[in-house]
């Protein structure tokens, strides 16, 4: 499995680790999961404005996704650009991706990846002192947040869940990964190569991020993996709806690009009505079609996200 940082490095941060209790293996022993966690902080002299925690999806860890460095780029960088507001900004990677552990053969599936958040947002909270998270997920790692939420509200300040999907119904990439179904089923890792990282960009909608984007972030992926896991995947071809819209209480901001073939229309406006918490928006981002972060159009994610993380509290509620 890749590991060679020598083409990709991230400054300015500071690497963590904390350990995930799992239960018995076959043997009866206990074990337990190191995840890596990566903290860049709030610029000095900037008014905290909370704790970010930017969670990852299906075919990439976390620093390609949310610290990715390309020349030429203003603010490529997610979480430099946040911490330059005032947020403290962290990111973790999932078992079976990047820095973490690799070693169980599993397949890593949504619900294991929510264990994951569930186990690095204690950390962080305890290192921080922070009250809760303003929480992003993308993809599958939206519905790894969303499940989080649901099961540990008391620690979600505020969600935001991009390209994200409830039903499947109106997928058009779901469909087409659905035919590979039961390849996945049979594999607990699938490979990983720059023409899969390209395909991302080329499927929905060709233009909307730029070559130079695109080959810097294969080059940060294939410099930590050339493998993933199949668990989501398995799970958004077979299993959807993983979350339960009724039970997310917490602030709520659903993302949609233009062009994401993830995400059908009317399925997350039938998932926003339901959510409980009337302190939530719904935003289409024109001109983006899946990996928001590294569209052309990536200064738009940074305004929404941020305005609705810094947005006051009400003061009134009937």
């Amino acid at each position: 499995m890749a590991n060679d940082l020598s083409t990709t490095t991230w400054t300015g941060g500071i690497e963590h680790w904390t350990r995930r209790g799992v239960p018995p293996t076959g043997t009866g022993s206990n074990t337990d999961v190191k995840l890596f966690l990566w903290n860049k902080k709030a610029a000095a002299g900037t008014r905290g404005k909370g704790t970010i925690l930017f969670v990852h999806g299906s075919s990439m860890a976390s620093q390609p996704t949310f610290d990715l460095y390309v020349p030429g780029r203003p603010h490529s960088s997610a979480m430099e650009w946040f911490a330059a507001q005032g947020y403290d900004t962290w990111c973790m990677d999932n078992e079976g991706y990047g820095r973490s552990d690799k070693k169980r053969p599993i397949n890593c599936d949504i619900s294991n990846g929510a264990d994951d958040i569930a186990a690095g947002s204690e950390y962080i909270l305890g290192k921080t002192g922070a009250a809760n998270l303003l929480v992003y997920g993308i993809s599958s790692g939206a519905l790894k947040a969303a499940l989080f939420a649901e099961r540990h509200p008391e620690r979600v300040a505020r969600l935001a869940l991009d390209a994200y999907v409830w039903t499947g119904e109106g997928s058009p990439t779901l469909e087409q990964r659905k035919k590979r179904l039961d390849e996945f089923r049979r594999i607990n890792r699938r490979p990983m190569d720059r023409a899969f990282v390209h395909s991302i960009f080329n499927r929905d909608h060709p233009g909307t991020a730029d070559e130079a984007t695109i080959n810097a972030f294969a080059d940060a992926i294939l410099s930590l993996d050339d493998s993933v896991p199949t668990g989501t995947y398995v799970d958004m071809c077979s299993r959807l709806p993983l979350n339960d819209p009724a039970k997310i209480t917490v602030p709520t901001l659903v993302l949609r690009g233009e062009y994401d073939g993830i995400a059908g229309f009317d399925d997350l406006l039938e998932f926003f009505r339901r959510l409980p918490n009337a302190d939530k928006q719904f935003t289409v981002m024109a001109g983006i079609s899946h990996a928001s972060f590294q569209q052309k159009n990536y200064l738009t994610v940074y305004h929404v996200l941020e305005a609705f993380f810094s947005q006051p509290e009400p003061v009134y509620r009937a």
